[in-house]
């Protein structure tokens, strides 16, 4: 079956939870204060949209595609993004709430994170080169076995990486920050 193509349209403050969203390519659209929260949003696709001011809360994302997809001032608690296809994947996150998302095994090169809280996010083996987390909040975000080479660290806080079980060459960090490099040895550092 073919799915609908919709291009260039703005839904604006609608709740999908109680009216339908219909499956197809969203390209060009953008997505202005709705309420998506628990949706099933397996195997559609979205091809450089924009949500803003949206709940995504707990949606399903089962084959689901994101290419150049903008997300600011969104609340994306529990959404599990390495569920969706891997093909061209790439998103944004402006002023963000993440927590518990999940980004397993994606290549997220270049992938920028601003303002967001990321706490519990699990970025288990994620290919995160290039990324930038500005001024982003990472307590208890899981970095195991990720590529997080060149990625910028320098505004973010209250992170835990393991030098060990990541790639971290050439990434960057402050000096205020570089103690989340430090945690499993369980010392004190003074300032």
């Amino acid at each position: 079956m073919i799915k609908p193509i919709i291009e260039e349209e703005e839904f604006s403050g609608i709740n999908f939870t109680q009216e339908t969203f219909r499956k197809g390519e969203y390209e060009g659209c953008s997505f202005i204060g709705c309420d998506f929260s628990n949706l099933h949003l397996s195997n559609y696709d979205f091809v450089e949209c924009t949500f803003e001011d949206c709940n995504l809360s707990n949606v399903r994302l089962s084959n689901t595609s994101m290419k150049q997809v903008k997300f600011k001032n969104c609340k994306l608690l529990g959404v599990n993004f390495g569920e969706c296809n891997p093909f061209l994947f790439a998103v944004s996150f402006d002023d963000c709430f993440l927590h518990l998302a999940g980004f397993f095994k994606l290549k997220m090169k270049a992938t920028k994170f601003k303002n967001c809280n990321l706490k519990e996010v699990d970025f288990t083996e994620t290919d995160l080169t290039n990324a930038i987390f500005d001024n982003c909040e990472l307590v208890s975000a899981v970095f195991e076995r990720s590529i997080l080479e060149k990625v910028d660290f320098r505004t973010a806080q209250n992170f835990s990486i393991d030098p060990e079980l990541n790639k971290i060459k050439k990434a960057r960090f402050s000096q205020l920050n570089v103690r989340g490099l430090l945690d499993k040895y369980h010392i004190d550092i003074e300032n």
